[in-house]
């Protein structure tokens, strides 16, 4: 027992957001037909890097789920998805809003077909306002939601975050949004549309960036490894590399201020957070002098053993291979048909009872066309019909 089991999740996603989403309730047990057009999923193209042929991108978040080859802009594949979408649950897409009314695929006509079905639609601005016609990109979100504008170190051109966060937020938030209209269902028996954009996951997770906003209405500025509230809570140079050190509050930096034993660091300008953000600019070089003459291992074990949170700046290889990822079961090894074993990320979610797992590997382009044509009815003369007509296709490797 899976906890989203009975689930059917009708996944009309591409590239990031929306696969991330689906991925997500897979792994969680929701059973994912994932509809691709007959060039498939852009991902697949993706790279390098490939491993045997196979992209490394579309790997990363596929898995768990059943491929259908479905051409929509054809009368037959549009009636096909109907059917899926009379037994499904839920329906996601990531198109720009508008497109999946001229697919014949918008909320009003799947509610015709199953007043139950729940659709999320996860977009760069909303389905709604003057916004919502722009194409959405991550990086857009990023520079538009203000990320980039407090990302980077002072008088340095904007940075964006190393990786797609707001696709990824996005995806979650529109998972979220699934979860809650699913409990709403189980109360009034209706369905309902779920619409989460990139740029409004960007704006939601200004927080406290945004409360200094409405309290000062200034701009909050770039402040590279460091937190506009707490000091000292930044990154630091040791003599090796990187460590991140977090003094929370006045308590760790008494302690901090005792294993360090600088006069410099006692000094009553410096004795409470708020002074110490005040005069960041004099107690910081202070510090980075210090933290200068230990290596990383050396700074994290003091620390550590006088419980003051800190932490090395991992590199991918660093976390990837670290004995947290291994017992938290956060990088798992599964064998794909083609590939052979392939290592990939874990489910962060942990539930005591019931929890996610990987049952299958992302699927080869229509790998299961054939299976789920014939589980809503169709014979394999209707299935090779479809083939000769370019409505759907099949990977012949994966499928007898």
């Amino acid at each position: 027992m899976l906890p989203l089991d009975g689930v059917k999740v009708v996944d009309l996603t591409r590239i990031l957001s929306g696969p991330f989403c689906t991925m997500t309730m897979a792994d969680l047990g929701a059973e994912v037909f994932k509809i691709e057009t007959p060039h498939g999923d852009d991902t697949r193209q993706w790279g390098p890097p490939f491993i045997e042929n196979e992209s490394a991108y579309y790997l990363s978040v596929n898995r768990n789920k059943k491929s259908m080859v479905l051409n929509l802009k054809e009368e037959k594949g549009r009636e096909i998805l109907y059917k899926l979408v009379k037994e499904a649950d839920v329906v996601v897409e990531n198109f720009r809003p508008g497109t999946i009314k001229r697919l014949g695929a918008d909320y009003e006509t799947l509610k015709s077909i199953n007043p139950k079905i729940i659709l999320a639609s996860i977009s760069g601005f909303g389905q709604t306002g003057s916004y919502s016609q722009k194409p959405g990109y991550d990086v857009l979100a990023q520079g538009m939601g203000g990320l980039m504008s407090v990302t980077g170190e002072p008088n340095r051109p904007p940075v964006k975050a190393g990786f797609s966060i707001a696709d990824i937020g996005t995806g979650m938030w529109a998972i979220i949004g699934i979860l809650s209209a699913l409990r709403e269902r189980d109360i009034s028996g209706k369905g309902q549309w779920v619409d989460a954009s990139l740029l409004e996951t960007i704006i939601s997770w200004q927080t406290y960036f945004a409360g200094n906003y409405f309290a000062t209405k200034k701009d909050p500025e770039p402040l590279g490894g460091a937190h506009p509230n707490i000091v000292p809570y930044q990154v630091f140079k040791a003599s090796n590399g990187f460590f991140i050190l977090a003094v929370g509050n006045d308590q760790l930096w008494k302690k901090l201020v005792e294993v360090l034993d600088d006069n410099q660091l006692r000094q009553s300008k410096f004795a409470t957070n708020p002074q110490r953000v005040e005069n960041r600019k004099e107690l910081i070089p202070i510090l980075e002098e210090r933290f200068s003459n230990k290596t990383v291992d050396e700074w994290v074990e003091l620390f550590e053993n006088i419980k003051i949170p800190v932490g090395p700046v991992n590199k991918f290889s660093d976390i990837l291979e670290s004995q947290f990822a291994k017992e938290r079961d956060m990088v798992v090894k599964a064998k794909h048909p083609k590939v052979g074993d392939i290592k990939m990320l874990g489910v962060p979610v942990k539930l005591s009872r019931t929890p996610g797992k990987i049952q299958s590997t992302p699927p080869s382009l229509g790998e299961h066309s054939e299976e789920i044509l014939e589980q809503l009815g169709y014979s394999k003369e209707d299935v090779q019909q479809f083939i000769k007509e370019g409505i759907t296709s099949k990977d012949d490797k994966q499928i007898t």
